[in-house]
């Protein structure tokens, strides 16, 4: 294995932790949320809010964590990380549900997708 195939390896070890991360914060917020909704008396309205919330922190923590760990560019890790978790989103709910629509709502959710993984991604570099 040469130094380069390395190198793409322990990038895309890196990536999978990142989105990983993402995805386990998902979980947890979303039984902390579910637990709110079902022992308190917030309305079922709010779960698009408690959702776009869920996906901008889970993103922000992830591609801080990427960041942390690449050695630069960490914009441009944090924003594949939110790019990446969003594809991911997509066909799971692509497979899951039978309503589903590509429209422009999941076009912004992409865009801020990417802005808070750049973001989160400048963070991370920024905290080493």
């Amino acid at each position: 294995m040469n130094t380069k195939t390395k190198g793409q390896d322990r990038f895309s070890l890196k990536v999978l932790k990142s989105i990983g991360f993402s995805y386990i914060i998902t979980i947890i917020f979303f039984i902390i949320f579910a637990l709110i909704l079902t022992y308190t008396s917030i309305p079922d309205k709010y779960l698009p809010i408690m959702n776009s919330i869920t996906m901008i922190l889970s993103i922000a923590l992830g591609s801080i964590y990427m960041g942390i760990k690449a050695d630069n560019k960490g914009w441009l890790n944090g924003a594949l990380v939110g790019i990446l978790y969003m594809v991911i989103l997509t066909i799971i709910s692509l497979i899951m549900v039978k309503s589903f629509d590509l429209d422009l709502y999941l076009m912004l959710k992409y865009l801020i997708s990417i802005i808070t993984g750049a973001i989160g991604g400048m963070i991370g570099v920024n905290l080493k």
